[in-house]
Parts: C-alpha cells; sequence; structure tokens
C-alpha cells in the first residue's frame, strides 16, 4: 500500500471502533482525497462497481437512494443507471471530489442525480429519508445508516478490491453492527476482486 492508503486503512479501523475519534481524523482524510481527486478514477480500477451492481439486481427501484462517500460519482451514477426512476444524492467530504463528480456527470442524468458536500457521521436529512444506501470503499457510521434508511430499505457495502481495500470493513463487522441496528437478510456478492455486502432493513 502507498502512504495515503495505509493512512486510509488505519482511518477505518480507528474510527469504525471508537467513531468519536472522527472529528480528529476527518480534516486530514479530506485534505488527502481533495488531493487526489482529478485522478481518483485512474486508481480505483475497472472493478470498482461491479460487486455493488450484482447488489443492486436484487432490490426492487427505490424511489430516493444516497450514495455515501460518492468520490466522483461512479457508484452513484451506477445506481442512477440501474433504476432509471430513482432521485440519487452523492455524499463526500472532500469538496474537490464533489466538484469532478458535478463536472464528469452525464447529460442524460443530471436531472436525477445530484451531488453535495457533507459528513456521514452528520447527515443533514430527515430519518427514513431514503430506501437505498450504498457505500463504495467508505467508513460507515452505523447509527446514521439506520437513521436515515427507511424501514424495509437496504444498504449496500462495496469494496472495490476486497479486503484488500484500503477503506475496508469484514462483513462480519457489518453484520454485526447492523445486526444490532435492525438490519437482516444479509446477502454477499462478488465480482473479480470486488465484494459487496446487502442488508436489508426491518
Amino acid at each position: 500500500m502507498t502512504r495515503g492508503a495505509r493512512f486510509a486503512r488505519v482511518v477505518t479501523e480507528v474510527v469504525v471502533r471508537r467513531p468519536f475519534l472522527w472529528r480528529l481524523l476527518r480534516g486530514r482524510l479530506r485534505d488527502m482525497f481533495d488531493a487526489i481527486a482529478p485522478t481518483w478514477e485512474t486508481r480505483i480500477g475497472p472493478d470498482h462497481v461491479a460487486a455493488l451492481e450484482l447488489a443492486l439486481a436484487e432490490l426492487e427501484p427505490p424511489r430516493r437512494a444516497l450514495d455515501l462517500g460518492s468520490g466522483t460519482g461512479v457508484a452513484a451514477c451506477a445506481v442512477a443507471e440501474r433504476f432509471p426512476g430513482a432521485e440519487v444524492v452523492g455524499v463526500d467530504l472532500a469538496p474537490a471530489m464533489v466538484a469532478e463528480a458535478e463536472r464528469t456527470l452525464p447529460a442524460h442524468l443530471a436531472g436525477r442525480v445530484r451531488f453535495e458536500v457533507g459528513d456521514a457521521s452528520a447527515l443533514g436529512f430527515g430519518d427514513g429519508a431514503f430506501a437505498l444506501v450504498t457505500l463504495a470503499n467508505m467508513i460507515p457510521f452505523f447509527d446514521e445508516l439506520a437513521r436515515v434508511t427507511a424501514p424495509g430499505g437496504a444498504i449496500v457495502f462495496s469494496f472495490s478490491r476486497g479486503a484488500g481495500t484500503p477503506i475496508y470493513v469484514a462483513p462480519e463487522r457489518l453484520r454485526r453492527e447492523l445486526g444490532r441496528r435492525g438490519f437482516a437478510e444479509f446477502a454477499a456478492f462478488s465480482a473479480g476482486p470486488a465484494t459487496a455486502l446487502l442488508a436489508r432493513r426491518r
């Protein structure tokens, strides 16, 4: 791993165990992703959303979907392409990533997909606002995820290089944390090195 990738891995491991430490680390992580935003899509590889797309194929079309850690918008656009009737909101901590996502958004998705800067640990959306939440290579904040996911809704976590992804959380941990918050019916997917976990809220 590069130094940046190692830093992202350490931040992920620390924050998943001790979410209150996020406020001390988020600035450095934001700055790192701001710096690499112009070259991000050359780094993520061809399988970035392959497992995510397999998981999406198992779902009924949502009316509203949220993509957290949206980066340059690749996963948000995959959701919008899969579900032509859905409104999709992409949120990312790094303003440069959001600017890149807006710049590269395909014209045919512009009416249904929007991006905004935000912190996934404290989202500006109402309770149960989204029937679908996706996270591609993103640190999960479990309480906030549960809050914004509608009853009967779903979360899909995906990791473009499986366990080798710098920002990675093991499926056992995801199942345990989500199970405590009312999620069940877990399903795992893989496509090349990419992996995904689907969880449905009761």
